[in-house]
């Protein structure tokens, strides 16, 4: 009799890490969250015209999301940034 695999309940769960407009600042994130050895995407996100005001005319924002287990460590990482990059950059919590 075969056993069946079990998976941890948070496969394939990303979170949103943070989201920002100003490419050096998601440059600057993915290389600490690189560095630190944690995974992670990023993908820009198109802004419709109409919506541009809520993100000061920017046309694209940049979304990083992480897994939800590394979520602690990657807020740790973010911590060590510098000022200019992590004013720049807009963080979710879970």
């Amino acid at each position: 009799m075969k056993k069946r695999i079990k998976c941890d309940k948070n496969i394939n769960k990303d979170v949103v890490l943070c989201e920002t407009t100003n490419h050096r600042a998601s440059n600057c994130t993915s290389k600490a969250l690189l560095k630190d050895s944690i995974s992670f995407s990023k993908r820009w996100k198109h802004i419709p015209f109409f919506r541009r005001d809520d993100y000061n005319g920017a046309s694209e924002v940049c979304v990083i999301k992480i897994n939800r287990n590394e979520y602690t460590r990657a807020r740790r990482c973010l911590d060590g940034l510098e000022s200019i990059y992590k004013d720049r950059l807009l963080l979710n919590i879970i």
